[in-house]
């Protein structure tokens, strides 16, 4: 793996630290098990969003419209 510097001056410390969490990262990348997929994040889901079923139409129904409580 090459790494280049292509703008700014980092100073040794800084250039080592850049380095370790590029390491640590593809350590962590090397033990985990090949072939499984990525796991998503939960908070991005569709589902999350939509938990709970629709509000039918009625004459309160413009107060449920907005974000069930």
């Amino acid at each position: 793996m090459v790494i280049k510097v292509v703008k700014g001056n980092p100073t040794p410390e800084e250039l080592a630290a850049a380095l370790a969490v590029v390491q640590a990262r593809a350590a962590a990348l090397a033990m985990a098990p090949s072939g499984a997929p990525p796991v998503a994040d939960e908070w991005s889901a569709p589902a999350r969003v939509a938990r709970r079923r629709v509000p039918h139409p009625g004459p309160r129904a413009w107060g449920r419209t907005y974000w069930p409580a």
